[in-house]
């Protein structure tokens, strides 16, 4: 029987109207998803729409695996 695995998708960004996307920010995501059983499966950068105004900030998006028992 072939393994099963389901997914996750979290949007990451640094602030409400942008910013450097922060290392330390993104490693206490991963990590926290790691103690759940999730490993991480890609990381792409996107625009993510801002909630002021019509233009986006510089975000990622980061998915995560992990095998259905």
């Amino acid at each position: 029987m072939a393994a099963r695995y389901e997914y996750k998708v979290e949007e990451i960004r640094e602030g409400v109207i942008g910013g450097k996307m922060s290392g330390d920010k993104l490693e206490k995501v991963l990590n926290s998803h790691a103690r759940e059983g999730w490993q991480l499966k890609a990381i792409t950068a996107v625009e993510v729409k801002g909630r002021i105004g019509p233009g986006g900030v510089e975000g990622v998006l980061v998915t995560f695996e992990r095998a259905l028992v």
